[in-house]
């Protein structure tokens, strides 16, 4: 079964650089008002879909996206260099910490790592 996400935005176009470097990804194609992203590597992994709507984004996302990058504290930084905001402060559960952020367009997503990940000391500015 092959799934798709889909994220509703204003400007598609603005924000595929953005989630390939966040998840890896590259355009694959724009069709009308979509943006199809598919992993930049030979990973399966699901289409990433951007699809341009007129309304703004309202209220908190139902669902997001969590990347786990090998350097995280260096992801981080690489995302807010694109556009990326910090969301709250980090937060330590399960075996794990992330990093809640939104994209330029504020989409909210976590950056995620396992406690032990070798750049995960503290974050917060």
């Amino acid at each position: 079964m092959r799934i798709s996400i889909a994220l509703d935005c204003r400007d598609a176009d603005l924000l595929a650089p953005f989630w390939c470097a966040a998840m890896n990804y590259r355009v694959d194609q724009r069709i009308s008002q979509y943006v199809v992203l598919v992993p930049a590597d030979d990973v399966p992994g699901p289409v990433f879909i951007l699809q341009e709507v007129a309304e703004g984004k309202l209220a908190k996302n139902r669902m997001h996206v969590d990347v786990h990058p090998e350097k995280p504290k260096e992801h981080i930084a690489e995302l807010e260099a694109l556009g990326a905001q910090r969301r709250g402060n980090r937060v330590d559960e399960f075996g794990i910490w992330w990093q809640t952020m939104a994209d330029p367009e504020g989409n909210e997503f976590c950056v995620a790592a396992h406690a032990e990940a070798p750049d995960e000391i503290n974050i917060v500015d």
